[in-house]
């Protein structure tokens, strides 16, 4: 595995595909050279940009990596293409502030606080991973929602997605958080690790990689629950919601500026989550080299971090329906309200 790679040029090799005919003469101008005004504008969305790309360490970026490397090759001759993996979100927010990044690999409700703190600024492109949580156990104890009451688990992220899918997955199916189902709270996951480790009998909440990074210390360790699938089945009516990790998002005025570019950032997007999903064995690879988790783990836990590229109306549809029902519990989870309809790019 290489060193971490902590920005990495991806220059497009070639002309762009897209690059545009000069414009002919006619008989009676035959030195005329000047465009239209269409053709200008025609010609200058198709001329190669730059867009520059941050994403967060774990399966929010495991998706791009057939994307980083292709453009790293030189394969990508459309635009010009930038990455920068970071291993906190604190670190994403600043870049998008500061115009220093055109898109950002982040979390779902993050998406939705710089949306409202920008006053419109950003925009959801797709949906990039689904959900990763999963209850974890060393015995045969649970394997139904329902097998949960009276217990306590192990768990991160009190006051953030994780307490939120919790307890909303429960009250589903007839229980309550802090009543009949309780939660000794860790500041990090690998603490819940740590603990289900020490207690033969305990259960806990843990995300992907981490679950697979458990296993591979601990192998009587298994998957009790899958949330998401829980979250799926707890679905009925007009209620069309997904558990949603992680967005791509792009700055709003990147987006009005150059339109073709997003187009092609998405379909470049689509093609490498397909390969990852598709070549698991060479995309836990590319994930090493990258330095987001170990190859070792990746080509375990990639199967089971749902990544995806949901765009248009149906990203729409599950993404607005997962922040209602953030914003339902804490509205300062989504950032003080619910984005508008100008959020969901191309819906």
């Amino acid at each position: 595995m290489i060193g971490r790679r902590e920005f990495l040029k991806l220059v497009g090799a070639g002309a762009s595909a897209l690059a545009l005919a000069a414009c002919g003469g006619t008989a009676e101008q035959p030195d005329q050279t000047a465009a239209t005004d269409d053709q200008m504008s025609t010609t200058q969305e198709a001329a190669p940009v730059l867009v520059r790309t941050s994403a967060l360490k774990g399966p929010t970026a495991m998706g791009l990596v057939r994307f980083m490397s292709e453009a790293d090759a030189g394969n990508l001759a459309d635009n010009d293409y930038t990455f920068q993996i970071v291993s906190s979100v604190d670190e994403v927010a600043p870049l998008i502030a500061k115009e220093e990044v055109d898109v950002a690999a982040v979390p779902a409700n993050l998406a939705s606080v710089l949306y409202n703190k920008t006053e419109g600024g950003v925009r959801v492109i797709a949906i990039n991973t689904l959900g990763v949580l999963y209850l974890c156990e060393q015995g045969d104890a649970v394997s139904t929602v329902a097998d949960l009451a009276g217990k306590t688990l192990y768990a991160s992220g009190k006051g953030a997605t994780p307490e939120y899918a919790l307890s909303y997955i429960l009250k589903k199916n007839g229980l309550e958080l802090g009543t009949d189902v309780q939660v000794e709270w860790k500041s990090e996951h690998a603490e819940c690790v740590a603990a289900l480790a020490e207690d033969p009998s305990g259960i806990a909440m843990l995300p992907q990689p981490f679950v697979t990074t458990a296993q591979m210390q601990n192998d009587q360790i298994r998957v009790a629950i899958d949330l998401n699938k829980e979250w799926d089945a707890v679905q009925s009516g007009d209620e069309q919601s997904s558990l949603i990790t992680g967005v791509a998002l792009v700055r709003s005025a990147f987006a009005d500026e150059n339109p073709a570019a997003v187009d092609a950032f998405l379909g470049h997007y689509a093609e490498s989550v397909e390969f990852v999903n598709n070549n698991v064995a060479d995309a836990a690879k590319l994930v090493g080299d990258y330095d987001i988790v170990p190859e070792a783990v990746a080509a375990k836990a990639l199967p089971e971090c749902n990544i995806v590229c949901v765009t248009g109306s149906d990203m729409k549809e599950r993404l607005s329906g997962y922040l209602a029902v953030l914003s339902d519990q804490n509205a300062d989870a989504v950032g003080g309200a619910l984005p508008g309809d100008d959020f969901y790019y191309g819906a």
